[in-house]
């Protein structure tokens, strides 16, 4: 009995997760996007080649003007170091949903490694660098230089690097917190760096709060 009673139970377990994967794909493309990666992409490569400092304060800017009441205030910005894949970057969250979020990322310092496999697609606009890139089933490399824009597919992986001083604006949709595991696992299993781990949970909390509130104040909640 212990073992029809085990069958039965993963049985369940699994058409619950399926029904799940299912509703979230539905949702997921049947939804309504507060951003779109070719308005992102155009917006940053106007300021393509420019001071990054600059593009970004620009970039920002814009995006407030465009998407009020998505955008994190100047007070909750902040660039945390993210470890993942073997390599090393930083990145300044402007928004952020269960769906979407835009954020600037970059590196001071020559870094590669894993890109991650995610179930949400990327897409980065370089303002200043190069990137390198090596598609998985390909024994060749591509670079790419400001004003490009490189989209990372759903379920993709591939090898990427980044020269010091490549600063990028990027998108990303799909289900994000499937992409938080890749995201964190160096933080929590190599680097132990957990001031880093609680900078990136808040500020992910506050653009969801913001996101949140933004949404219940257009439905006319409050």
């Amino acid at each position: 009995m212990s073992i029809i009673a085990s069958s039965l139970k993963l049985l369940v377990v699994s058409g619950v997760f399926c029904i799940s994967v299912l509703y979230l794909r539905y949702w997921m493309a049947s939804k309504q996007y507060v951003f779109t990666k070719e308005d992102v992409a155009k917006l940053a490569k106007q300021y393509a080649g420019q001071d990054h400092e600059q593009a970004f304060s620009k970039v920002v800017v814009e995006l407030r003007r465009r998407y009020p009441g998505h955008i994190l205030p100047d007070e909750d910005l902040q660039w945390v170091f993210v470890n993942a894949g073997g390599w090393m970057g930083s990145m300044c969250l402007l928004h952020a949903s269960l769906t979407e979020y835009v954020l600037l990322f970059g590196t001071a310092v020559d870094t590669g490694g894993h890109s991650g496999r995610y179930w949400a697609e990327i897409s980065d606009t370089i303002i200043t660098g190069t990137f390198r890139q090596w598609k998985e089933g390909t024994t060749k490399s591509e670079t790419y230089y400001p004003g490009d824009t490189i989209v990372h597919a759903v379920g993709e992986a591939t090898s990427v690097q980044w020269s010091t001083g490549t600063w990028m604006v990027e998108y990303g949709r799909g289900f994000i917190p499937s992409t938080l595991g890749f995201a964190l696992a160096d933080t929590l299993f190599s680097t132990q760096d957990f001031l880093t781990l609680f900078y990136t949970v808040r500020v992910y909390a506050k653009a969801m709060l913001l996101e949140t509130s933004t949404l219940l104040a257009e439905a006319g909640v409050f």
